[in-house]
């Protein structure tokens, strides 16, 4: 049996070849470019050493995105190739005697975890779960985009036209926004003809608001402590934001479409779960992929980094621990969002959350304790492939 351990970067990968005794064939690694001619190259130093599907094992680390395309050309060729998690080949490279990392040592440091067998794989999803994957997180980063022009909004807002926020109870709902889109001064607003006032809020808030709000408005607007210089520029500037974050939103109703056509061909309970909607089951699917290679719900703690760091030492042992969060942030994230809600609407979950509230715990200890028990419904409920049964925890 032959071993390839491949560096993976961006523009170029590193690639060892191991025979069965652990020797390098060629005496040392050679380098890829990350292109169709590099590929071709691999190809020959296949057959150059007689390498096969049948006789080779490859392996490589899942560095960021860059690892895709080469493992799709090897499994389309025909070849077992494992994606190591990057922890086992650090701790193995912190065992050798000369610290030395670079390219060449990196590639033989994968195959020699590949040849002793003592490694970790990271998943490798089916297409539906990577697509799934591949929306939500993006739409994880467009939210978070949003969130950040909003941000810019509100600075914009305390400069322009400080009073704003009390106006309404969210400053980003659809009257307040049509507002600003049409009228981003207070000058402006205590210009505005209050009949036509009365009818933007009238349109906007289907029937909420009416006179009684624009006159309020206006009467803000006209003792405001904003700003009077360069107000041209900021209204510009806050006119464009208000613009891009209903782009956005637009954007990710959208990818939510593209969300539920993919949970829909799944078929998964995962949304029968407490405080699991549509949104948070999908990240939980996407980022877990297939979960019978979890042996069971504590696996599915580690893998979500919500089990406690351990701090041991001859006879010292660390009373205070924190989650290690050395597993997956998106699933961390959607776990710790369901709990959040489930520590409140589920009768059973909310219960434990306030017996360990009266045990003094600070709440977002409650809340990571809500969330490590959510993994082991989480583990039940998909190994078994039924909807969530509401028992007494």
């Amino acid at each position: 049996m032959f071993y390839i351990g491949i560096n993976i970067a961006k523009n170029s990968h590193e690639v060892c070849f191991l025979d069965e005794s652990g020797n390098v064939l060629d005496g040392n690694s050679f380098k890829i470019t990350n292109t169709a001619s590099g590929v071709d190259k691999l190809q020959k130093m296949f057959g150059k050493h007689a390498l096969s599907p049948g006789n080779s094992i490859v392996g490589m680390e899942a560095t960021g995105h860059y690892w895709l395309v080469l493992y799709s050309w090897l499994v389309e060729k025909g070849f077992d190739v494992k994606v190591i998690n990057p922890i086992i080949t650090d701790a193995y490279r912190n065992m050798l005697i000369r610290k030395t990392k670079n390219d060449r040592i990196d590639a033989q440091v994968v195959a020699k975890v590949l040849m002793l067998g003592e490694y970790q794989e990271s998943p490798v999803s089916d297409k539906d779960t990577l697509a799934l994957r591949q929306f939500c997180r993006f739409r994880l980063w467009q939210v978070q985009s949003c969130a950040d022009l909003k941000k810019k909004v509100i600075a914009l807002l305390d400069q322009i036209f400080p009073e704003y926020e009390k106006l309404f109870s969210d400053v980003f709902g659809l009257t307040s926004k049509e507002i600003l889109k049409n009228y981003t001064s207070p000058e402006e607003i205590a210009s505005i003809n209050t009949r036509k006032l009365t009818h933007l809020l009238e349109k906007a808030s289907k029937g909420r608001f009416g006179k009684e709000k624009a006159l309020e408005i206006k009467a803000v607007a006209n003792h405001s402590l904003g700003i009077q210089l360069a107000i041209d520029a900021f209204s510009f500037q806050l006119r464009q934001l208000i613009e891009q974050i209903e782009f956005v939103e637009q954007q990710i109703a959208l990818l939510d479409q593209q969300i539920e056509n993919y949970m829909e061909k799944l078929q998964s309970p995962v949304t029968t779960i407490p405080g699991v909607g549509p949104v948070y089951g999908a990240i939980i699917l996407a980022e877990l992929g297939n979960i019978e290679r979890f042996p069971g719900g504590k696996q599915v703690v580690s893998y979500a980094g919500l089990d406690a760091s351990v701090h041991e030492s001859g006879d010292f042992v660390g009373t205070r621990s924190h989650i290690s969060k050395r597993g997956s942030p998106y699933l961390r994230r959607a776990l710790w969002g369901a709990a959040f809600v489930a520590s409140w609407a589920d009768p059973e979950l909310s219960a434990y959350y306030h017996r360990l509230r009266a045990r003094g715990k600070h709440h977002n200890v409650a809340v990571g304790a809500v969330a490590r028990k959510l993994c082991y419904i989480l583990y039940a409920v998909l190994s078994e492939n039924r909807p969530f049964d509401k028992r007494p925890i």
